[in-house]
């Protein structure tokens, strides 16, 4: 009797491994890898953060960049209720014309 079982589970072990591997690469090219993406072209945006330009934080603050100091990593951002100083990894996004312009009818 578990002659026969171990036939069994010698034939179709690879066939059965296949819908393992197939989950896993799903889950990496719709999850993993964009997610990876996301965070190069974040990093590279805030290496090429300057002053003058309009962000927002990561924790939602909206502002102008005033100052930005390289020795210890951070900027001075300019917001409705005065100047707030932050990491430069706290900088999600920058506003450009092309999101505050009203959309087109």
């Amino acid at each position: 009797m578990f002659y026969t079982i171990f036939l069994q589970a010698d034939s179709s072990s690879l066939m059965s491994m296949l819908p393992f591997a197939a989950m896993i690469l799903v889950l990496y090219f719709f999850m993993i890898r964009p997610q990876m993406t996301r965070q190069k072209k974040e990093k590279a945006f805030q290496a090429e953060i300057k002053t003058g330009s309009k962000i927002v934080t990561s924790s939602g603050i909206h502002g102008k960049i005033t100052e930005v100091n390289t020795t210890d990593n951070t900027i001075t951002i300019e917001t409705g209720a005065g100047r707030i100083k932050f990491e430069r990894s706290a900088i999600s996004m920058e506003l450009s014309k092309k999101y505050l312009a009203p959309a087109k009818k």
